[in-house]
């Protein structure tokens, strides 16, 4: 079987024998349609399905799995899944493929149980049920606009916000706040009238796509030690995370939760606020960490096949989760 983890940045492919054998690899840069256009997003794809199958005669593929972002705005594209078949059968597959969310491969990449919960932090905030391996009510993932409460972006637009409250009253900078300036400014000197250094810090911001406030995230994070304000922020973030949480998983909720992304899956303070919060809320729920990807993908193909042992599969490929 063949699994795709497909990225805005990268694309990597795993395929493996129903024993959990790794036969080949391939990686290669961002394929999702989404950003790149389908053609660039298929050229990607062919690059890493060609070296994935060097090794393997690809006729042997039973079934294959893609993983990506925005899956429902592709199957609603025929253009793109023409382009997409195209690119599958020129690379010598015969199986056929199915389509899942990114979400469902993060979850999957965490546990074998059919029933749980997956929360991805990472420039975005998204949580989901599981339920039988299909995606059910999502919470948040609504945009930097309108939610991704949590996440990279919502951390460094609170990290600019808090600089500019201290500005406007005259407060002593702190850690964070002097790190943002000196990011955006190339210095923390307030200007004598303070609110000039307010409007050129605003126009700094405006002026650049607002989701590259996600670049400022690391700042919150490293000074979560030495900075009040960092450290509230972090807090705040898991209580957000946590809370969209609580809209897909009842009280008392005893599966699994799958965390994933960046911000969760890295040795981060905010990984620890929030492992430490769903642990007070949902004391007797595993917390699992999401892994490889492409290898949950040809999981969760293999798990189409007649007489393969999911269970024993899923420790083999996914021996961490």
């Amino acid at each position: 079987m063949i699994g795709l983890d497909v990225g805005a940045t990268s694309t990597r492919v795993l395929v493996a024998s129903i024993t959990g054998e790794r036969l080949g690899t391939g990686l290669a840069g961002g394929g999702n349609p989404t950003s790149h256009g389908a053609p660039a997003a298929a050229i990607e794809w062919g690059r890493a399905l060609k070296q994935a199958l060097a090794d393997v005669d690809p006729t042997r593929v039973r079934a294959g799995t893609i993983g990506l972002a925005g899956v429902g705005r592709l199957r609603d594209d025929p253009e793109s899944l023409a382009e997409f078949d195209r690119t599958w059968h020129a690379a010598g597959l015969r199986c056929p493929y199915t389509l899942v969310g990114d979400a469902l491969v993060a979850y999957a990449s965490g546990t074998a149980s059919p029933r749980g919960t997956v929360l991805i932090a990472g420039t975005g905030a998204i949580a989901a049920e599981v339920d039988g391996f299909a995606l059910g009510r999502v919470a948040d993932g609504h945009g930097w606009l309108l939610g991704d409460a949590g996440s990279g972006f919502w951390l460094g637009r609170e990290a600019v916000r808090r600089t500019l409250a201290a500005i406007d009253a005259g407060h002593p900078l702190g850690p964070l706040a002097r790190a943002i300036l000196t990011e955006l400014l190339g210095g923390t000197e307030i200007a004598a009238r303070p609110r000039d250094t307010v409007d050129l810090l605003v126009q700094r911001v405006t002026r650049r796509p607002a989701i590259e406030l996600a670049r400022l995230s690391p700042f919150v994070t490293s000074l979560y030690a030495d900075d009040p304000t960092a450290a509230a922020v972090v807090s705040e973030a898991a209580a957000h995370l946590v809370e969209s949480v609580s809209r897909v998983r009842a009280e008392g909720d005893t599966t699994p939760v799958v965390r994933a992304g960046s911000l969760l899956t890295a040795d981060t303070p905010l990984a620890t606020a929030l492992a430490d919060a769903l642990s007070s809320r949902w004391p007797d729920a595993a917390l699992k960490l999401a892994g490889d990807g492409a290898a949950a993908g040809a999981w969760l193909a293999a798990r189409t096949l007649p007489g393969v042992d999911a269970a024993s599969l899923h420790a083999a490929l996914l021996p961490s989760s």
